[in-house]
């Protein structure tokens, strides 16, 4: 490795459920503010990678070449990473091999979403995911799936849905000190117990929304991160990894993808007990459970134990281990490929103390993000150092 990986800057648009921009828009707006933050300009950037999802959501062939000059990659190498929900994290992550080869000495990292062009829902995007002999002719969907991993991970562990409701009422209530968010709310557990049923278990108030919206990061040399900021944010290990695509045949109640980009990306950072070395971890949450699922996963608490560190008050906020201090997909919102960069986002502001009143206490020094995607089975992470 050529070279020492810090972003520099960070941006995010507004998350909501439609905005009046286009997807180019909106990517120009967060590369527009991740370049402010990092005190450079697009004439500074060497390369661009750029994060979305599928094409039908914007409704345009291509549209990773669509969106090139919105995101800075006109004239410039420039790459496409789309790995589903795992994409926002993952497009860091190629951003950091960028960088890390010697390739680029500054990388401009953008990820960007517009679902609400989408109609009449973004769900009927996903029935042509599913394998075309034995599994569409179910004409299944993502939100009765979760529903199969959920009642599986209830009835492994034995985990009452009032735990499981406790990671909603934690996340929209951080939300609401989110400047972008759309769906910050103080509700109770009571509430998500009496929303409406989608597909048992899963309710209203356990699901993120759909969005629109945009996030970037700059990433930058060892070197050229030192002529920017006397304040670099260290990305000190990645990983990824995907496990079979059937998810009829893969063990629900425990992420194994999950572990295994963990274990990647602590193996290269020099974490050997993440539970105890992570000060910050924004989890990918597009439902309640996922949240518990992940952090298990994650090696962040032994198998079934997450539920219960969220009932003792472990993860919130101000907890011995805070987990989406930033309200999460759940209360910010859920555009597919942004919401991962969006959690990239908030470790840097958390590891510089600039995320205001989401700020967790002590002066973290080491934060986890993750995302996860594609047909349930991916995740990318990256571990960022003060």
């Amino acid at each position: 490795m050529k070279s020492r990986v810090a972003v520099v800057g960070a941006g995010m648009t507004l998350f909501r459920r439609r905005l009046l921009e286009t997807g180019k828009e909106l990517s120009f707006e967060a590369a527009k503010m991740a370049l402010e933050s990092g005190g450079a300009t697009i004439g500074d950037v060497d390369s661009v990678v750029m994060g979305t999802a599928p094409d039908a959501f914007d409704g345009i062939h291509m549209k990773g070449e669509y969106l090139s000059d919105g995101a800075g990659g006109w004239r410039k190498p420039y790459t496409r990473a789309y790995v589903g929900g795992g994409t926002g994290v993952f497009a860091a992550v190629a951003g950091w091999w960028h960088v890390a080869s010697g390739f680029s000495d500054l990388c401009l990292a953008v990820t960007e979403e517009k679902m609400s062009s989408c109609q009449p829902h973004p769900q009927y995007a996903f029935l042509t995911i599913f394998d075309h002999t034995l599994e569409r002719p179910l004409r299944p969907n993502l939100l009765w799936i979760f529903a199969l991993e959920m009642n599986r991970y209830m009835h492994t562990y034995s985990i009452p849905k009032e735990h499981i409701a406790m990671v909603s009422v934690k996340n929209k209530g951080n939300a609401l000190h989110h400047p972008c968010s759309q769906l910050g709310a103080k509700i109770t557990v009571d509430d998500v117990l009496n929303s409406e049923v989608i597909a048992w278990p899963v309710q209203l108030l356990d699901v993120s929304p759909t969005s629109d919206g945009a996030a970037a990061i700059l990433l930058a040399s060892e070197e050229k991160a030192r002529e920017l900021t006397d304040s670099p944010v260290w990305l000190d290990g990645v990983g990824w990894a995907i496990d079979s695509a059937y998810w009829t045949n893969r063990e629900l109640a425990y992420p194994v993808y999950a572990e295994k980009a963990g274990r990647m990306a602590y193996r290269m950072a020099g974490i050997t007990d993440p539970s105890k070395e992570i000060d910050v971890a924004e989890v990918y949450d597009p439902f309640s459970y996922k949240e518990l699922h992940h952090m298990e996963g994650l090696q962040l608490c032994p198998r079934g134990k997450a539920p219960g560190l969220t009932a003792d008050g472990v993860t919130q906020k101000d907890g011995d281990l805070p987990v989406n201090p930033s309200g999460g997909l759940l209360g910010v919102g859920n555009p597919i490929a942004a919401a991962g960069m969006m959690k990239v986002c908030e470790i840097f502001w958390q590891l510089r103390g600039e995320a205001g009143k989401r700020q967790v206490p002590d002066s973290p020094e080491v934060g986890l993000a993750h995302a996860w995607g594609d047909l349930m089975q991916f995740s990318s992470v990256v571990i960022m150092r003060r």
